[in-house]
């Protein structure tokens, strides 16, 4: 077979696009604790079962593309009985810039005595502010029992892409 000088450059342009089109994303990790100051709920109509409205704020490390979280607060429902807690929410973290990160959640926790035993969820970054505008991100959690009294931990690890980057 013989190859030509333009079927070695289009192969050779072929491989740089596919280098250039490689994922931008970048691994990160975020915890804290949080501590509801907010807490409603309603029987859900059987026996041990009901609907919860909870609002809370959390402690953050987290740093994302520089900037570095200040702390955050979240907005939850959840479906709980004696031993368990469905949940969804919203997580928003600010950072020392002032821009935003709005994450929604889900997640799935086992109580004792209404104190968080362990659990696990998922989020997604569903958008932010200022330099955070556009950001994708997406990961799993682990949650445990706080260090004191009505507190509870989490422990996340996920991939972002910044704002502005191209999908690859």
């Amino acid at each position: 077979m013989k190859l030509t000088i333009g079927t070695i450059l289009c192969g050779c342009a072929l491989i740089a696009l596919a280098i250039t089109t490689a994922s931008a994303q970048t691994s990160y990790t975020f915890s804290g604790t949080c501590k509801a100051f907010f807490q409603r709920s309603i029987p859900a109509g059987d026996p041990g079962h009901t609907l919860g409205l909870s609002r809370g704020k959390c402690t953050d490390k987290e740093a994302v593309g520089g900037a570095t979280a200040t702390g955050g607060q979240y907005a939850e429902r959840d479906d709980i009985t004696a031993t368990h807690i469905k949940g969804s929410g919203v997580y928003t973290v600010t950072f020392s810039t002032g821009d935003k990160i709005y994450y929604q959640y889900d997640l799935s926790l086992v109580t004792k005595g209404n104190v968080v035993q362990s659990g696990t969820g998922v989020f997604t970054a569903a958008g932010g502010t200022g330099k955070m505008n556009g950001i994708t991100a997406k990961g799993t959690c682990k949650f445990s029992a706080g260090p004191t009294a009505g507190t509870n931990r989490y422990s996340c690890t996920g991939q972002y892409e910044p704002a502005g980057a191209t999908s690859r």
